[in-house]
């Protein structure tokens, strides 16, 4: 039985992973949020950033894209999805129903946010996180670059995300803003 993964933000860009197959995805019931405190790879316990996690919505939709884990490294490549993804308890890995864009349907891991979690911060509005994403600074890189190759590849695939596009020029504004 193949083993599947839902990408919908940075896992788009950077699976640290060759898959066997890989397809644009339809998740339905969650939706993708700038909803999680980062203290590790986007932020810091001082000056937390932001980064994306799905967010369980009644009637939402999120495109991403669904990796195939090549079969011969499947305990390897899950032992290190595991190791980046569960840094903290913040994300649940849950096994969720996709629709891939050329029909087939799949069970695949996704990584899902805790909204009982303390880093859980689904009621800020999208300025309040622009001014978070425009500042921090973690441990993988800058939280704005995170979101920038985020959006842009979204954009390569196809894929539409009004919200984010809009978040993204907030940021832009913000730093450009601060660099004048």
């Amino acid at each position: 039985m193949s083993t599947w993964v839902f990408g919908y933000g940075s896992l788009i860009w950077n699976p640290e992973f060759t898959p066997a197959d890989r397809c644009v995805a339809t998740l339905r019931g969650y939706r993708r949020s700038f909803c999680m405190s980062s203290i590790h790879h986007r932020g810091s316990e001082a000056e937390p950033g932001l980064v994306l996690a799905l967010d369980a919505a009644e009637g939402a939709t999120c495109e991403g894209v669904a990796f195939q884990l090549p079969e011969d490294r499947r305990d390897t490549v899950l032992t290190a999805l595991r190791e980046r993804e569960l840094i903290s308890t913040a994300y649940r890995e849950e096994v969720l129903p996709l629709l891939l864009s050329d029909g087939r349907a799949v069970q695949a891991l996704a990584y899902v946010v805790d909204r009982d979690h303390r880093q859980y911060t689904g009621a800020l509005n999208l300025a309040d996180q622009a001014e978070i994403i425009a500042r921090a600074q973690g441990g993988k890189g800058a939280n704005r670059d995170y979101l920038w190759q985020t959006a842009q590849h979204l954009s390569e695939l196809g894929i539409a995300d009004a919200e984010l596009d809009h978040l993204s020029a907030l940021v832009r504004g913000l730093v450009d803003n601060r660099l004048a």
